[in-house]
């Protein structure tokens, strides 16, 4: 290849990528509106958790066109239990934002001795969708998390927490790329926060759902 022929495939290339660029995407979420969550919203439901020993509570889920995304608060009390129960979810990826607290959390996608979590169970039917516990996660690697702290976990990665110094209380993204859950909007909390939460909360001893699954 001749440098006048380079020169013209570098030019061509270069219009390509300008078009690409340029090109006008509708949006995968016609007219949306968005949604605001006030801070006074999510000490509500940390205050009930903590009163009625609740664990994961959903505060809303939005339908984003391609997705759902949902917001949630887990408050999480005293445990040290390097044997505690495994957490995992095939279909719905999880961001936490540690607002309070400390804790040890181990994560890896290699679960021990997985156990399928019944359809019928709250976690699975309002939360975070199909998906398993385990005994324990082979190679996992442990993080030591406290407020200001961000983690991801996407679908299929296991989590587990081993120890929670006092209490660790942290907001949750989950991304519902099936849309298995259903929505939850601004009426549905204010309804939700007129109970004591135990029948959609997961896990916690106050929770109609195994204190051991709401995660």
């Amino acid at each position: 290849m001749n440098i006048v022929k380079l020169v013209g495939l570098v030019i061509v290339l270069a219009a390509m990528a300008v078009a690409a660029q340029e090109r006008e995407y509708a949006p995968t979420c016609t007219m949306c509106p968005g949604t605001y969550i006030p801070n006074s919203e999510i000490q509500a439901y940390v205050k009930r958790a903590i009163a009625n020993q609740l664990t994961d509570q959903q505060v809303r889920q939005v339908d984003i066109g391609k997705a759902n995304v949902g917001v949630a608060v887990v408050h999480r009390p005293k445990l040290n239990n390097p044997n505690a129960n495994v957490a995992e979810h095939d279909l719905v990826s999880e961001v936490y934002h540690v607002i309070s607290g400390s804790a040890t959390l181990v994560l890896g996608p290699d679960l021990v001795d997985k156990q399928r979590r019944p359809a019928t169970e709250t976690t699975v039917r309002l939360l975070n969708g199909p998906g398993n516990n385990a005994r324990a996660i082979r190679n996992g690697v442990a993080h030591e998390i406290k407020a200001g702290d961000v983690v991801v976990i996407p679908a299929g990665t296991g989590h587990q927490f081993t120890r929670i110094d006092d209490h660790v209380t942290y907001l949750m993204i989950r991304v519902d790329p099936d849309k298995v859950t259903p929505h939850k909007t601004e009426a549905d909390s204010r309804a939700d926060l007129l109970t004591d939460g135990r029948s959609t909360a997961g896990g916690g001893a106050g929770a109609v759902s195994s204190p051991e699954r709401g995660r």
